[in-house]
């Protein structure tokens, strides 16, 4: 399990709004934490930035967001491309933990969070990201038989106290402007789920699984 006194924390997601929908209440819930938010995706989309601006206000965090291409096409973007985005991006390279998507995404299926949690992985196997720890988000779909579920079965599951799901979800409704009946709005967990990792190898393991990412 985790120590609820790690300080320096990087999360790194792909697009504006993944840092509340699968982690935003693990942030709210460590206001020690000194928390960086990397959002890689969507840096010239003007309103999307600026509600992302407001959410890190929210969520006591500082942060930045690129703008690699996120159009509806979702095509495969070069590895290197990536690596370069996050790294451009972070700033510094240690942190005392980094949370990421899972190489397999939350729900079936978003190329970019596949691609990021699979780069921040390899970025820290290589040493160019150093972290006493790494948690990937841990949550699934059944293949899209229902909206995003926690897996209760991992090294983290935490559910929130209705006080800071009603902040988490008001980041969401409010301060990204969804509608209730959205997605985004009838997703937001009431609880949040990661896989810990102390060591890359281990983390590795994830990629090996994964048949899209041999």
């Amino acid at each position: 399990m985790y120590s609820p006194n790690l300080k320096k924390v990087a999360l790194i997601v792909a697009h504006p709004d993944d840092e509340t929908l699968w982690a935003g209440g693990t942030v709210l819930s460590h206001p020690s934490w000194q928390c960086f938010i990397v959002c890689l995706s969507r840096g010239s989309d003007a309103e999307r930035s600026r509600r992302f601006a407001r959410a890190l206000e929210v969520l006591r965090s500082q942060g930045i967001i690129g703008d690699l291409d996120d159009g509806p096409d979702q095509k495969p973007l070069d590895e290197k491309e990536i690596h370069k985005t996050i790294l451009d991006l972070l700033p510094v390279n240690y942190f005392d933990l980094v949370i990421s998507h899972h190489p397999e995404g939350e729900y079936t299926r978003h190329i970019r969070h596949e691609e990021t949690g699979k780069a921040v992985i390899n970025l820290w196997h290589s040493g160019k990201i150093s972290a006493g720890e790494f948690w990937a988000f841990a949550y699934e779909d059944g293949n899209k038989n229902y909206l995003p579920r926690p897996i209760e079965t991992t090294g983290i599951y935490n559910v929130l106290s209705n006080r800071i799901w009603r902040r988490k979800y008001s980041i969401i409704t409010e301060t990204y402007g969804f509608k209730p009946g959205s997605f985004e709005a009838k997703t937001t967990p009431r609880a949040e789920s990661f896989w810990p990792f102390k060591n890359s190898w281990e983390a590795k393991k994830l990629l090996k699984s994964n048949g899209s990412f041999q």
